[in-house]
């Protein structure tokens, strides 16, 4: 809530909120939002535990369960619940230069959810951004996937949060004018992906 404040962001101009995955990091500021805006569709997964849907309930705003890809809006979707230790959901948005693909963490894998993005939109793939869940990985195992992410055609990537800072530095080196620096408050629109 500070940061949106901060933003200049009203609470009460959103209308739909999908949660990528269980983690305190990514679900924790659901309950003060909520007690400023209940008027919204939650997306969680259907593996969250049954005492966070209650809480959405709660709040009187609606809750829908995730399990399998499905459509959240006009060219928005969600790629169904992914992975097996930590289940996550990631969204797709097809644009008119391709798909846009944004990750929580990515704990099922980046690539993978690419793949499944690919599989669901039959486009090219114009951003991948987010955690790329990759800070404990060894540089090794890193330029594995950013080469994999090469190969799928993945235009611009813009990896934050988990990725850690040694994986930001080997896409920045392989992708140069095609990555993206994220951070709190960067605002990116199609213009600025050519």
């Amino acid at each position: 809530m500070r940061n949106m404040q901060k933003l200049k962001i009203d609470p009460k101009t959103i209308d739909v909120v999908v949660l990528s995955h269980i983690h305190g990091d990514h679900v924790g500021g659901l309950p003060n939002f909520l007690a400023e805006n209940p008027n919204v569709v939650v997306y969680v997964l259907k593996s969250f535990p049954k005492g966070l849907k209650k809480d959405i309930h709660g709040y009187k705003a609606e809750e829908v369960e995730v399990q399998e890809p499905l459509k959240i809006c006009e060219n928005v979707y969600s790629t169904g619940e992914l992975g097996t230790q930590i289940k996550e959901q990631s969204l797709i948005i097809h644009t008119s230069k391709g798909v846009i693909v944004i990750t929580g963490c990515a704990h099922p894998g980046v690539v993978q959810v690419v793949e499944k993005a690919k599989d669901l939109i039959k486009d090219d793939v114009l951003f991948v951004m987010g955690g790329f869940h990759l800070g404990s990985k060894s540089k090794g195992e890193i330029e594995r996937v950013v080469l994999s992410l090469k190969k799928l055609g993945v235009y611009y990537v813009g990896p934050c949060h988990c990725s850690g800072d040694k994986a930001r530095e080997l896409f920045k080196k392989e992708y140069q004018q095609n990555y993206v620096n994220i951070g709190v408050g960067k605002v990116i629109t199609l213009s600025d992906l050519k």
